[in-house]
């Protein structure tokens, strides 16, 4: 393997190069706002919240694997009964494997605690908004895929994507999912997406919620004035 320097110290200063890349929506928390994959795109968008004064919310989304190889999606499940699963002749295979043994109906579970935990708005409040979803970096595309589909079952005014780093192999795939696609680095073979940060710990439940807490905090203490148009979550 290539020895790489890490491009970013944790995922919060990536949060702050993608603002940058969205300067121009800067304080439209009126018909925009961020939507963080937990866990790990919740620290991404929150320091991209905080930097362009737009309302943040969390859209959950689960990978199915097969137990012995937990790492690798097989397939990932998303609000709207959106299910997809990997491409190529053996989908069909994995689709009916994961639902025999009981794979995907635990992810299904799974996708409910968090979409309750996390607080993940109705999609009937997302229609006719204007949407960024924020994902800490895209190895094999599944699980960003099933949100985006998912998405747009609710009719956003537009979608797009924004990520620090992604693999070059599917950019091509995701770009046709959403109106801007928005990567600020694009390599190949990205086998983790965690050698792109000095620091890039396994976030806990624990850990992301006191950032969704102190993001909505920092909201309400806006001057009413100041947030006069501001469509609440």
């Amino acid at each position: 393997m290539v020895d790489r320097s890490p491009l970013w110290s944790d995922r919060h200063q990536a949060g702050l190069a993608l603002a940058e890349a969205f300067a121009e929506c800067r304080g439209l928390a009126d018909n925009t706002t961020l939507l963080a994959l937990p866990r790990g795109g919740v620290p991404v968008a929150a320091a991209m919240a905080s930097r362009l004064g737009l309302p943040l919310a969390t859209w959950s989304v689960r990978k199915v694997a097969d137990p012995a190889w937990p790492e690798l999606a097989i397939g990932a499940v998303a609000a709207g009964g959106v299910v997809v699963w990997r491409n190529g002749e053996g989908a069909s295979r994995r689709a009916t494997t994961a639902a025999a043994h009981g794979w995907l109906r635990e992810q299904e579970q799974e996708l409910r605690r968090r979409q309750l935990l996390f607080g993940d708005p109705p999609g009937e409040q997302l229609f006719g908004r204007h949407l960024i979803v924020v994902d800490d970096g895209i190895a094999t595309g599944m699980t960003v895929k099933a949100a985006l589909l998912s998405l747009r079952k609710f009719q956003p005014a537009s979608l797009a994507l924004a990520v620090p780093v992604v693999d070059r192999d599917i950019t091509a795939e995701l770009s046709l999912l959403v109106d801007r696609f928005v990567a600020l680095a694009e390599v190949d073979d990205l086998q983790a997406v965690g050698l792109w940060y000095e620091h890039f710990e396994q976030l806990r439940d624990e850990q992301v919620l006191p950032l969704l807490r102190a993001h909505s905090a920092a909201r309400e203490q806006v001057p009413p004035q100041a947030s006069i148009n501001t469509q609440e979550l």
